[in-house]
């Protein structure tokens, strides 16, 4: 128990220190192997869309649960499989260089940056747009790439940190609402939903508590997160997104445009839109955020019992 709390935190400080690798990422791997077995099955269908996403989510876990047991270091391969699943790092360095390339006046550069965020159309996108945009991806992807691994791997070691990259992977692969993945990605983004349900919510919860590091307010936060949450289309980017808004002091929502349609987003919060430089102040709330979750992965680790052994 104590070994995998001891790998969950080495591992969020290797990504802290050294970010995703640069060659031979093995979410990479991954996603170029889906890619080709996409190619294989496709089929304007839920049932071989549900086929594919339990052979390659299945097909890790049983891998991660395999490794896990057979590794003579536990807190090694957890470390490993915690800093290979976790984006903190890469989400925060993309936030703050898009930031500072609005400032600096570069639109050309912040429109060619924001697809490393999110899927957005950043072709129409002002300044304000931009912000807009890559604030919203820094909330609801501190929720995604770094609280739901985190409490994922806390309460299944490494099959839940691995398989809960798997799902996260193919839902940005295949569990859009375009025409040629309405019906296959339809499991892969059910299966997102569920296994994200309760991390966003911690994620949330953990926004609120550390409002006041970017001179907002707890209280303001969890009314947002209360009033609004429940109108986004998302079941989960709902809550991260409203709570930071109220940490922020920020209005989030409106028009949104992807290249398969647009979205006109319920607003979130109650304050002014957001501006540059409220995206730098979302980058440390980001930051702070994975601090947090990372203190509790470790403790819930502590006390949760590997599989197959009782306290």
């Amino acid at each position: 128990m104590r070994a995998r709390a001891v790998g969950l935190l080495l591992g969020v400080a290797a990504d802290a220190a050294f970010g995703d690798p640069r060659r031979g990422h093995p979410v990479a791997f991954f996603g170029a192997a889906a890619a080709r077995l996409e190619r294989a099955w496709w089929a304007d269908s839920r049932a071989r869309g549900t086929a594919y996403c339990a052979v390659l989510v299945g097909g890790v876990v049983v891998g991660g649960a395999v490794v896990e047991r057979a590794a003579p270091g536990r807190v090694l391969i957890t470390a490993l499989a915690t800093w290979a699943v976790l984006g903190g790092r890469s989400l925060a360095g993309e936030g703050s260089a898009l930031a500072a390339e609005l400032s600096d006046d570069d639109l050309a550069a912040a429109r060619r940056r924001l697809p490393s965020l999110c899927g957005r159309d950043p072709s129409s996108l002002d300044a304000d747009g931009l912000s807009r945009a890559a604030l919203e991806s820094v909330a609801e992807n501190t929720s995604d790439a770094v609280v739901a691994p985190l409490v994922w791997g806390a309460v299944a070691g490494v099959p839940g940190l691995l398989g809960y990259r798997a799902a996260n992977t193919l839902d940005a692969m295949v569990g859009h609402l375009s025409e040629r993945y309405r019906s296959f990605g339809w499991a892969s983004a059910r299966l997102d939903d569920v296994l994200n349900g309760v991390p966003a919510r911690l994620a949330a919860f953990l926004t609120a508590g550390v409002a006041p590091l970017v001179g907002g307010r707890p209280s303001q936060a969890l009314a947002a997160w209360r009033a609004d949450a429940h109108r986004h289309p998302s079941p989960n980017a709902g809550p991260v997104e409203a709570a930071f808004a109220g940490a922020l002091g920020r209005r989030l929502g409106g028009r949104t445009v992807y290249p398969y349609g647009v979205q006109e987003r319920p607003t979130l919060g109650s304050g002014p839109p957001p501006g540059v430089a409220d995206l730098a102040r979302a980058v440390r709330l980001s930051r702070a955020v994975t601090v947090a979750a990372a203190l509790v992965a470790a403790g819930v680790a502590a006390v949760v019992p590997p599989s197959g052994q009782r306290p």
